[in-house]
Parts: structure tokens; sequence; C-alpha cells
């Protein structure tokens, strides 16, 4: 079992636009209504993971329209640095920068066009740690 963060977005399209730029993420689908707005789509993170958009209909605003967030999609990456570096050359928001925490991380965490939050991790090597 797994679990896939499903993000919605005003614009399904752009989104995979900035997604790709920003986060190295790959299209795999798209799906489109008659009019040619995108409703559903499924992407992959540089490491394989799944993440699926949506284009939510209704009154629906985005979190940077309402200032008011619900979630926050977290993944794990390989090198924070890198994220972090090419989601800021995409018109990323700094929520903060790459930092160490004491269980081991290197995180960090951006808003994207929209304003949700993405939450990168990375695991830093132990002393007990092989190479």
């Amino acid at each position: 079992m797994a679990a896939i963060p499903y993000v919605k977005y005003e614009n399904v399209a752009r989104a995979l636009e900035w997604l790709s730029a920003a986060f190295g993420f790959t299209e795999e689908r798209r799906y489109a209504h008659d009019d040619g707005a995108v409703f559903h789509a499924e992407m992959l993170t540089p490491q394989g993971d799944p993440v699926y958009l949506a284009g939510p209909g209704g009154d629906y605003r985005s979190p940077g329209a309402t200032g008011h967030r619900s979630a926050m999609a977290s993944i794990d990456v390989e090198d924070v640095e890198a994220v972090f570096a090419r989601a800021g050359k995409a018109g990323a928001t700094v929520a903060f920068p790459p930092t160490d925490t004491p269980q081991g991380l290197r995180v960090c965490k951006v808003e994207d066009h929209e304003g949700h939050e993405w939450f990168f991790s990375q695991r830093l090597k132990e002393a007990g740690d092989a190479a």
C-alpha cells in the first residue's frame, strides 16, 4: 500500500509545467474535458514516486488565494540542496531553507505558485551507516 499526494490546482496544466521545472517531476498522464481543461494528471518524482493533480472545479480557491493551508506534501529526495536550488529558480516561495534536524534529516519547505506547501527531506548518513 502507498500513500499518494493528490493536490488540487486551479490550473492543472500550469501546475504540470511548474512542478516539472521546480522539482523535476515528470508527467505520466493527463485527462482533460472537451474544452481542454485538465481535470486529473499524474506525475512521478525523480525517485519514481507518484503525485496526482486535480482540477477541483466549483468555487475552489487555492491556498495562496485564501491564505489557509490544510495539507502539505512530503517528498523524500536524494539531494535537498539541489531540489531547493531548482525550486528557487522556478520561483518557489521559501518557507524555510535546507536545515539539518536532530532526527538525522536535511529538510526544506517551499510553496508553489498556488501556495501549496512542499516539504523535502534527505536522510543524512549516521556514524553507523554503511557507505
